[in-house]
């Protein structure tokens, strides 16, 4: 059986929190911004997971610590949308460069 170590657990969050951060700064869309951070939330809940495990297998610190994190992960995209329904329905478009037009 392959014991699979901490280090490949960060490099896959890594890579993951790389992708969330490009999609964050490069995409236009309200939308894909909102996945872009939910992407690079998870790779920080598996990072404190994949740590917790190798770090204290006997204590549920880390997981416990992601399951908060995913509650308010999750309360941020309920708002985030709710925000991205309320600008397109003034706007009626959901792209963050229109978004320069509420400035007031």
């Amino acid at each position: 059986m392959i014991e699979v170590g901490p280090a490949a657990f960060m490099g896959l969050a890594a890579v993951l929190f790389t992708l969330g951060l490009y999609g964050a700064v490069a995409r236009k869309s309200a939308v894909m911004v909102l996945m872009s951070l939910e992407l690079m939330a998870v790779s920080v809940n598996l990072n404190v997971v994949a740590l917790s495990r190798f770090v204290t297998p006997t204590e549920m610190t880390g997981q416990v610590f992601a399951i908060f994190t995913m509650v308010v992960s999750a309360a941020e995209i309920g708002l985030g949308l709710a925000l991205v329904l309320a600008i397109y329905r003034q706007t009626r478009s959901i792209e963050l460069t229109t978004m320069d037009s509420l400035k007031g």
